[in-house]
């Protein structure tokens, strides 16, 4: 059967990434030694796949802010991608988002009107489109009183997307959007003795209740029973909360107290967000800095305390610092310089008990910490004759081990007793990588005490001829050369900053009309 599916130039001929190791920066951690937050600097598809054997599946909620391709050129972002370009970057990203997200996990991504209708279509393909969850319209500013060739533009949106259908909401109610107030205006309309606002609430059940059709005080008994029980409407009644009409033919009501009113539940309109004040406290020198009122509400929606939440496009910081102050655990990324100097000390400021943005509504007073990570150099350079070979100057043994085993699949876990159990992966097999020459009498040493059931991987420089084939649960590789063709080496960057996109030829070009 056909799929539906969004094509574009250059589909599907996405590198493969390499997996690198992550390299703890001790001298940038800040607060509490035991907390598992983590600041990443970092090309963010290299730092995604990075952390995609680790952490798949384990994170519950995704914000993501990726560059809009506007064509405008800002401080930190050069936004002037071509689509193809700019949906094959985007597209290896969100396959590994998706990957570490949990099966009751949940992605938002926020984007404008230029890639939107793109990439609707394509987490529909990445997702699913059943999926699905919403399209959240934010309205970020007022507009122009002279706008040009057209309409003002005044949306953004944030396409919200589950993992699987096994998920579950956590319903916002709000007081303060347009909808509640003009709600608000239309139905609390009333006023009790005491002065206080409220609204008439009808009692009568929507479906016939055989047990719950009783007399009350002489009042007419609606037709299908009432949607309360006889116990409960006496509660109500001592408690002053009922309306009784004049006449005993009208139905009995509920008071809903306006100032016991929690509000209606948020719709996908945001109008009551407001973009950073100038003055504010949580402002940044940072184009295109969200209001952390923004993402309090995604991660109220779609996370609960101690989770875990990632953002691969952190900017100014304002997803860490937030998901910090409402008590999650978090997973933060970013490139530019700016992580050193505006994620970095954001979230130092955020330990230390800021009081910018939803501190006071949360009643944030400081606390909890993070831990500093650069990504590992690339694992293969190569030599003055054009040959590749392991980068020994930047890889020391134990670098060089955590790598080739994340290469192969393993998880890097030394055993503290048996120095050939480097690592395992989920077949219950082990890596042992070392780099001196490996001789006969050694692999012979090490197959004494593997037990039949189980296997082993060796990555060596050199080795005695026929070791690959001397044991049947041993196989024995040579490295770099059993790595090469796993993934792609010496790429630094694939940031979605480029801005020379791709050319067509004659033959695509053709394709194309």
């Amino acid at each position: 059967m056909q799929k539906l599916e969004l094509t574009w130039i250059g589909k599907g001929s996405e590198s493969a990434v390499e997996p690198r190791i992550l390299l703890h920066d001790a001298s940038k951690d800040y607060g509490d030694p035991t907390a598992e937050n983590m600041l990443i600097h970092g090309d963010n598809l290299l730092a995604l796949k990075a952390l995609e054997q680790e952490y798949a599946g384990q994170v519950k909620c995704i914000y993501i802010d990726p560059p809009y391709n506007t064509g405008s050129a800002f401080e930190h972002y050069d936004d002037n991608l071509e689509h193809s370009t700019w949906l094959s970057l985007m597209t290896p990203r969100l396959r590994i988002l998706r990957n570490l997200l949990r099966e009751d996990g949940f992605i938002f991504v926020q984007i404008d009107d230029n890639e939107m209708a793109y990439l609707k279509v394509l987490l529909d393909e990445i997702f699913g489109r059943l999926n699905y969850v919403n399209t959240i319209v934010w309205k970020r500013r007022g507009g122009s009183a002279n706008p040009k060739d057209r309409l003002n533009n005044v949306m953004d949106f944030i396409l919200w997307y589950a993992k699987s259908p096994n998920y579950m909401v956590n319903h916002i109610f709000s007081l303060d959007d347009e909808n509640t107030q003009q709600y608000i205006k239309e139905r609390f309309n009333n006023v009790d003795e005491n002065g206080r606002r409220f609204m008439k609430s009808p009692l009568q059940s929507p479906n016939y209740r055989e047990n719950l059709i009783y007399d009350y005080k002489g009042y007419k008994t609606p037709p299908k029973g009432y949607s309360i029980s006889k116990e409960l409407m006496e509660q109500w009644d001592a408690e002053g909360r009922l309306w009784f009409p004049q006449k005993k033919t009208q139905n009995i009501n509920r008071k809903i107290y306006l100032d016991e009113y929690k509000g209606q539940p948020i719709s996908n309109l945001w109008t009551d967000i407001k973009v950073i004040n100038p003055m504010s406290k949580e402002r940044l020198e940072f184009d295109g800095q969200k209001p952390e009122a923004i993402i309090e509400r995604v991660f109220t929606l779609g996370s609960n305390p101690g989770d875990l939440v990632l953002d691969s496009f952190l900017g100014s910081g304002t997803t860490a610092a937030v998901a910090h102050k409402m008590g999650r655990r978090y997973i933060g990324i970013e490139l530019g310089d700016h992580c050193y100097t505006h994620c970095l000390p954001r979230l130092k400021s955020v330990v230390d008990g800021d009081q910018g943005g939803l501190s006071r509504s949360v009643g944030w007073k400081g606390g909890g910490g993070f831990k500093f990570y650069e990504l590992a150099p690339t694992l293969i350079v190569k030599d003055k004759h054009g040959n590749p070979i392991i980068d020994a100057e930047k890889y020391n043994p134990e670098m060089l081990a955590a790598a080739v085993a994340k290469l192969n699949g393993f998880t890097y876990s030394p055993d503290p007793e048996v120095f050939w159990k480097q690592g395992k992966n989920v077949e219950n097999s082990f890596i042992y990588i070392t780099t001196q020459y490996l001789t006969a009498k050694e692999l012979d040493d090490i197959a004494r005490d593997l037990p039949d059931y189980e296997k082993l991987l060796i990555c060596a420089p050199a080795f005695d001829t026929g070791l690959g084939k001397r044991y049947d649960n041993i196989d024995v590789r040579k490295i770099p050369q059993s790595v090469l063709n796993k993934c792609e080496f010496g790429k630094d960057n694939y940031n979605l900053n480029i801005v020379n996109p791709p050319e067509l030829d004659e033959e695509e070009w053709d394709d194309a009309e």
